[in-house]
């Protein structure tokens, strides 16, 4: 379990160094799985009508209600690889 926060850690650090920027659809998924794999289930209400990007994030955090920490912290990690092969 260590390991995989640290893991969890050492790429949450890495995402935020890529040298180009990823799409918003991967930012989303980044931030989905980063909020269940620190958070857990989406534990907040959805924003107003008017805050277009806090129900983005909310949508994409909301959609991996019931995935566990260590699942989001695993599939984290594989996309934060996936990008940095991409963006890098």
């Amino acid at each position: 379990m260590a390991d995989l926060e640290t893991k969890f850690k050492t790429a949450a650090d890495e995402v935020t160094k890529l040298t180009s920027e990823p799409s918003n659809e991967e930012k989303l998924a980044i931030y989905g799985l980063f909020k269940q794999g620190t958070v857990g289930d989406c534990n907040t209400e959805r924003p107003g009508m008017f805050d277009m990007k806090g129900k983005a994030k909310w949508d994409a955090w909301n959609a991996l209600k019931g995935k566990s920490k260590e699942d989001a912290q695993n599939e984290y990690c594989s996309k934060v690889e996936e990008l940095k092969g991409k963006y890098n």
